[in-house]
């Protein structure tokens, strides 16, 4: 083909609160935009008509679908989605965000950054589990190709989907940007930072109750941002009797999170699952030290630059806590080697490997 490779991208699941997938589109696409030969239109949802999307490198149409709402956007990118794409004359359609088109309309590229609903169905909460898993199933066996964040992810498409190894590209994701912390001066008592939504998998009761098996003289304060509304962890919290060693920040701007970072003692991470593990790199990258589960996938992503721990053990928990937050040289180690692992994943690298992706599919 001669001229630019014209790339439609779903925007549809995007509100602005959706954590991870977000943060990959939206460092994923800025990094695409010096690449003289792509072209890029995003094809939207209606809440995105007031919002400006300076990040994305392209035009901007919508569908009459609401972001907020599963039932629409997962019918509208199933069913809708390609079609509109063809119309706009795209080359081919990335959807970034775990689904896709259903039925194929025009060569696709699905990036697949977890498989939980597959994999671990007991933890997709509410009624919607069968129907998120044909969705993730279809998805999968119409897609041309399938971008993979993590070996770990690409092992779970091919075991739990029956694609084939060659129809899988694992691109692994670069560290985040985040303007640096403000906060140059320790806090009065330390305090240990966590965050992620209020899933099952994201062990946080767990985490709460590795709270109480450190001694009071040795216990940091718990920090545990990102929840929506009201918050589940209260009661335990409550329950716990931690009032005063755990807060529940909620949702909170990069702003807020880089000052958290810049002023930790640690960043926690007791998940039971992950596709990547984007809050380690996050965390690194903004220096500081990473305590998190002892998970093959955290160990593509940290490699030697965290401390591990079992996350089905709140000792372990605790023990591996109280091991860093009480060690000012191991916390000093932690930050340089965080850095450095930070720097050897870049999302110039995330978009160069994208970009064969789609060539490779467009010359297909």
């Amino acid at each position: 083909m001669t001229g630019p490779l014209k790339v439609a991208v779903d925007l549809v699941y995007f509100t602005g609160r959706k954590g991870g997938t977000e943060s990959y589109a939206r460092e994923l696409f800025p990094a695409l935009a010096g690449d003289q030969d792509l072209r890029f239109i995003g094809i939207a949802n209606k809440e995105l008509r007031s919002q400006v999307l300076d990040w994305f490198p392209g035009d901007v149409v919508h569908l009459p679908v609401s972001g907020e709402s599963r039932v629409q956007w997962a019918a509208a990118v199933g069913l809708a989605l390609g079609p509109r794409a063809r119309s706009l004359r795209a080359d081919l359609l990335h959807c970034p965000a775990n689904f896709g088109p259903v039925v194929r309309a025009l060569p696709t590229v699905v990036t697949v950054h977890d498989l939980l609903p597959l994999r671990h169905p007991e933890w997709v909460p509410g009624g919607r589990a069968a129907a998120v898993r044909w969705l993730a199933r279809r998805t999968i066996a119409a897609a041309d190709r399938i971008i993979a964040d993590s070996e770990a992810t690409a092992g779970d498409v091919g075991q739990l989907t029956g694609r084939a190894a060659y129809d899988i590209d694992v691109v692994m994701l670069g560290a985040p940007t985040l303007q640096p912390g403000r906060h140059t001066t320790p806090p009065e008592r330390p305090f240990v930072l966590s965050g992620g939504n209020r899933m099952p998998h994201k062990n946080f009761e767990r985490l709460i109750e590795a709270w109480t098996l450190i001694p009071d003289a040795e216990r940091p304060r718990l920090l545990i941002t990102g929840s929506h509304g009201a918050d589940p962890l209260r009661e335990v919290v409550r329950r716990w009797r931690l009032e005063d060693d755990v807060e529940l920040l909620g949702w909170i701007s990069a702003d807020e999170l880089a000052d958290l970072y810049a002023s930790a003692s640690a960043y926690v991470f007791p998940t039971m699952f992950e596709g990547f593990g984007l809050p380690v790199l996050e965390a690194m990258a903004a220096g500081c030290p990473v305590v998190g589960s002892d998970l093959p996938v955290l160990h593509e992503v940290g490699a030697d630059a965290m401390v591990y721990f079992d996350p089905t053990s709140p000792a372990g928990i605790a023990a591996a806590v109280r091991g860093v937050v009480g060690d000012r040289d191991l916390q000093r180690d932690l930050r340089a080697a965080g850095h450095q692992r930070a720097r050897q994943l870049t999302w110039q690298q995330t978009a160069s490997r994208t970009a064969d992706v789609y060539r490779r599919l467009a010359r297909r």
